[in-house]
């Protein structure tokens, strides 16, 4: 790894932690909360500074980050007027849901960047020679609009569905001349050991006026979120395995190969490919802090949702026993993913 790829990591990381933790701090003090600590990274605190209520830290370590709230988990005065629990479960779980949230908007504004400046790709395929697709009538120009039920606004939305579902028939929908076709495609086995449908991108982007640089942005988070949640379905279902995984280490070595792979091409693409690293981790963060694992965002909803449908919170001491053991089991996975992430560095 190289030193720049660090400092790109190091910048990527610091801004996401920092907008999904500033949308629990604004969510926190519109609803009168007091934040005691909003800090980022983790470890032995570097610089602070008291403002207000809230000290800001700056730590150690980069990965990660806090927003330490009155009477949250117990710690302060849990009876203030203005601590987390004495607000109504709403607020809660609106601030909780908040750095998610903020996440996929982080995520969203990025891509207008990219779609700005450099344009959406589009689902316009080259159709292969002898494949299932020219047998099945498509031409050069046929603009893909739907594959498998599922809407198309980007061609690797279509690449993503082919990869996952290998060797599966597929209903393909697409238009040509502005007339719409249906057809269904029986992949065939490449020599590379791929089945393909029969069809390429054109490798052409294409760019769109305003309401057309918003729409396809937020097909580029969409396209990511669907991405991260089908991954963990994967995960889910053991088609993956947790060596398939990347922790911190694993996603610098990745940046720092993204970088080596686009700067001889100029900063511009270099910009380019770090802000579609950064949409990608900044929707997965967003994505993994909404499941319902204790310790996380997801897992504090999870109690709260429980305290709106009966109409009683859970005992203070009780979640924090659950939080606990859930902190304690995802270091435990993260120790093993890093060293699963060393491993695959060492022997590549």
């Amino acid at each position: 790894m190289s030193i720049v790829s660090i400092i790109l990591a190091l910048v990527i990381f610091s801004v996401i932690v920092i907008v999904h933790e500033f949308g629990h701090f604004l969510l926190a003090k519109r609803g009168g909360i007091r934040v005691n600590e909003f800090s980022v990274g983790m470890g032995p605190v570097l610089l602070s500074k008291e403002i207000g209520d809230t000290r800001y830290c700056l730590k150690l370590l980069p990965f990660g980050g806090s927003c330490m709230m009155e009477g949250e988990d117990g710690e302060g005065d849990a009876a203030a007027s203005d601590s987390f629990t004495s607000k109504s479960v709403w607020t809660r779980i609106l601030v909780v849901a908040a750095g998610p949230v903020f996440n996929f908007l982080l995520a969203y504004v990025l891509a207008l960047i990219i779609v700005g400046s450099a344009g959406y790709d589009n689902t316009v395929v080259t159709i292969l020679p002898g494949s299932a697709a020219e047998q099945a009538g498509m031409e050069d120009g046929d603009r893909i609009v739907s594959i498998g039920g599922s809407r198309t606004w980007l061609y690797r939305e279509v690449s993503l569905f082919s990869s996952l579902h290998q060797g599966e028939t597929a209903e393909v929908t697409y238009e040509r001349d502005g007339e719409t076709y249906e057809t269904v495609l029986t992949p065939t086995l490449s020599e590379n050991g791929a089945y393909l449908y029969g069809f390429s991108k054109t490798g052409v982007r294409e760019k769109g006026n305003v309401l057309e640089v918003a729409a396809y942005s937020a097909a580029e988070v969409r396209y990511w979120l669907k991405a991260t949640v089908e991954s963990l379905s994967m995960l889910i279902n053991g088609k993956v395995g947790l060596q398939d995984m990347s922790g911190p280490v694993g996603i610098v070595d990745a940046i720092g190969e993204t970088y080596e792979a686009s700067r001889s091409d100029g900063w511009y693409y270099v910009a380019l490919n770090m802000l579609n690293m950064a949409i990608l981790l900044s929707v997965n963060l967003g994505v993994m802090n909404l499941l319902p694992i204790p310790a996380l965002d997801g897992g504090r909803l999870v109690f709260l949702i429980i305290e709106a449908i009966r109409g009683k919170a859970i005992s203070q001491e009780k979640e924090s026993m659950v939080h606990f053991a859930g902190f304690v089991l995802l270091m435990g996975l993260m120790v093993i993913i890093l060293f699963s992430d060393v491993h695959k560095i060492v022997i590549r």
